[in-house]
């Protein structure tokens, strides 16, 4: 699928001026662009990191951490704007920061996804300094020069770089942040599914010996899981739900670990209990490629006496694409908004 928004920012990643950063997100997954040793890229995806790293480029995969870059250090940053609010007005901020005095940030980004509005406070804090147009339908691109003044107030970001305990119930308190997809709630998915965990384990032919947490966020299932004093592998694609998981994996402590994967791509055992909440919240064609890669991961995860537990909206066509990859396939609970679906090899 063509970015049109991404491909305005082409040319200046193919002729790169000066000392250039390039903030990359899901938006740009597929991308095939020539390596430039003048260019450092962050992403906060692991699937995009690697799959930059196998072209070459100067790489890193964190939460978008500008920690390292000094002030006024840069020439140029690129910047496809991301879905979440929080991450791109913390992206606009510490671009300000390290670009040096006439350095550029170049924004580019659908109607839709709110780009206007950016393009709007980016100038404030650029001090007006903005060069800003719409180039096809409802894309537009800006270039924010910034000037040899501290600037206006800066965008609020909701604390982006900070963990913090933003959800709690009867059992734990979860440590999350911006850019974790439900960061400052529970998911009803999620709870629905560990409502019904006891039941999901007396379908079982013995207890699990090892459990994996697909798609893990800030760790909800896992630590709900946690009782069952079993060793849990829990993995996310996200930089920031790594870090969250993390931290509370550390605070109660979860006997586990925590693994930055694709689908569980870099993850080689198998599991006798896979738990999964699959994102497709996250913008993708839920027909599409995201329930074939989680049902597969499932699917070359799973032990041959293992039971997988999927929890999805109601019409998330998830069995239809499991019965593909599965000897057995079962609704086995259900209410107003999600299903339960129980998945096995059946050997």
């Amino acid at each position: 699928m063509v970015d049109s928004a991404f491909n305005l920012l082409r040319s200046e990643l193919q002729n790169p001026q000066g000392k250039t950063l390039w903030l990359a997100d899901e938006n740009l997954l597929g991308t095939q662009i020539t390596a430039s040793p003048d260019i450092r890229v962050i992403t906060n995806r692991i699937d995009l990191y690697n799959s930059l790293k196998q072209l070459d480029w100067n790489a890193v995969f964190s939460d978008f951490d500008f920690s390292e870059f000094a002030d006024n250090s840069y020439d140029r940053v690129i910047y496809r704007v991301s879905k979440e609010k929080p991450v791109v007005h913390h992206i606009i901020n510490q671009a300000f920061r390290i670009l040096k005095t006439d350095g550029q940030l170049i924004i580019a980004g659908d109607k839709n996804e709110g780009i206007k509005s950016y393009i709007d406070k980016a100038k404030k804090l650029f001090a007006g300094q903005c060069n800003a147009k719409k180039v096809e339908g409802d894309t537009w691109r800006a270039e924010l020069t910034r000037p040899d003044t501290e600037g206006s107030k800066l965008l609020d970001d909701k604390r982006y770089t900070e963990l913090r305990p933003e959800a709690r119930d009867d059992q734990f308190e979860y440590w999350s942040k911006p850019g974790v997809y439900g960061w400052n709630k529970i998911d009803k998915g999620s709870a629905y599914l560990i409502e019904h965990l006891d039941q999901f384990l007396m379908m079982m032919p013995e207890p699990p010996k090892q459990i994996l947490d697909l798609g893990c966020g800030y760790g909800y299932l896992s630590l709900n899981a946690s009782h069952l004093d079993i060793p849990i592998t829990a993995t996310d694609n996200n930089a920031a739900a790594i870090a969250a998981c993390e931290r509370n994996f550390n605070r109660y402590p979860v006997n586990g670990q925590v693994v930055a994967a694709d689908c569980a791509a870099n993850i080689s055992r198998k599991f006798d209990l896979i738990l999964c909440n699959p994102p497709f919240h996250a913008g993708f064609d839920v027909e599409g490629d995201l329930t074939d890669r989680f049902l597969q991961a499932a699917h070359d995860h799973l032990s041959d006496s293992g039971i997988a537990c999927f929890v999805t909206n109601l019409h998330i066509p998830l069995e239809r694409k499991a019965q593909k990859l599965f000897h057995q396939v079962e609704i086995f609970a259900s209410n107003s908004n999600f299903k339960l679906t129980r998945l096995s090899h059946g050997l």
